[in-house]
């Protein structure tokens, strides 16, 4: 019952902020105006409801240390996607004309971010979460990393090797991550880096969303199976190669710090649980 509560919770944040954001599309400033805060708001949703259903401390998304986390996140999450843009640009098959739109990479930061920190409530803070508890970190990874892959299905370009892509690389690192720390900050912001970078900085498609133009004037050409073609480089093999190399990084971490929960009996769950570390 305690899933269902805090998926209706952060999901009615979402749904309202993503109602929002559709409402002031053209106008950048009220995207930003409105994606920020509910960002934030998702988050004090997500902590509340935690609180009062677990009977325990919010400590995945705790505020000590959270800047510094989320900021390592976005760093990490915008040199990864440039590492795949500069494979593009090498080979050929990516072209930047100019400077693009400055006020649509301030929209796109206001949507992105409202994004990046309500999918990860849901799928890592929720999902991954409560089923970590009853199944262990693999198959919980496994589990809600094809889920999150699923649910990119619905994007106006999607297809399914897009969809296996994400499962992959964004379902495998985000969650990885978020075992490394046990900690939500790291993944949201690694999941805000790899995005606002793609569409605010490059001006390339977003998991097929039809992302409008961001920082630079630029096109992307060439072999679907490296560019990721109507769906965006995320659905290229380079992004396949990067995001598994970074989630091996991110399962090392959390092995040598004791955090992966191996799959218990029955009767070892709520054990496994009090003794998880937060």
């Amino acid at each position: 019952m305690r899933l269902v509560w805090q998926l209706v919770a952060v999901a009615a944040v979402a749904f309202l902020g993503g109602q929002g954001l559709a409402a002031v599309e053209d106008n950048p400033w009220l995207q930003l105006a409105v994606g920020v805060p509910t960002a934030v708001l998702a988050v004090l949703v997500y902590g509340w409801v935690v609180r009062r259903t677990e009977r325990r401390p919010s400590t995945e998304v705790a505020l000590e240390g959270s800047t510094a986390a989320m900021g390592r996140g976005t760093l990490i999450g915008v040199a990864l996607f440039g590492a795949v843009m500069v494979n593009l640009f090498t080979s050929g098959y990516y072209e930047v004309d100019g400077l693009g739109s400055v006020t649509g990479a301030v929209g796109l930061f206001g949507f992105m971010a409202a994004a990046a920190v309500t999918e990860e409530l849901i799928f890592r803070g929720v999902l991954f979460r409560i089923t970590e508890e009853r199944t262990g970190t693999w198959i919980a990874l496994v589990l809600t990393g094809a889920l999150f892959g699923l649910s990119h299905l619905l994007n106006p370009n999607a297809n399914l090797w897009g969809a296996i892509a994400i499962a992959i690389e964004a379902g495998g690192m985000l969650t990885a991550a978020y075992v490394a720390t046990r900690k939500l900050w790291v993944p949201i912001g690694l999941h805000f880096g790899w995005n606002f970078a793609a569409a605010g900085i490059f001006s390339t498609e977003v998991s097929g969303n039809d992302t409008p133009q961001g920082l630079l004037d630029s096109a992307t050409s060439g072999p679907v199976l490296l560019t990721g073609g109507d769906f965006g480089p995320e659905g290229s093999v380079y992004s396949v190669l990067f995001c598994v190399l970074a989630t091996v990084v991110f399962m090392w971490l959390a092995y040598r710090r004791g955090h992966v929960v191996p799959r218990r009996r029955r009767a070892e769950r709520i054990d496994a649980t009090d003794k998880l570390p937060r």
